[in-house]
């Protein structure tokens, strides 16, 4: 029996992709809830819910490590 030398990979990240779907959501309403309804307001509340977490996870650090 010959075989190509090709495996299967099986990636189970879904659950994962459905979390952080839901925190962007979350994020995103809450940021353009607090905008002043222009535009650019939502635009820039859409960019603030991508990169919120950065901002959370560098807070903690300073916390943690007491700086």
């Amino acid at each position: 029996m010959a075989t190509d030398g090709r495996g299967r990979v099986i990636v189970r990240d879904g659950s994962w992709g459905f979390f952080f779907l839901l925190a962007y959501l979350g994020a995103a309403i809450y940021f353009i809830s607090v905008s002043d309804g222009s535009f650019w307001g939502v635009i820039l509340g859409l960019l603030q819910a991508i990169v919120w977490p950065v901002y959370v996870t560098y807070q903690t650090l300073l916390l943690l490590l007491g700086g």
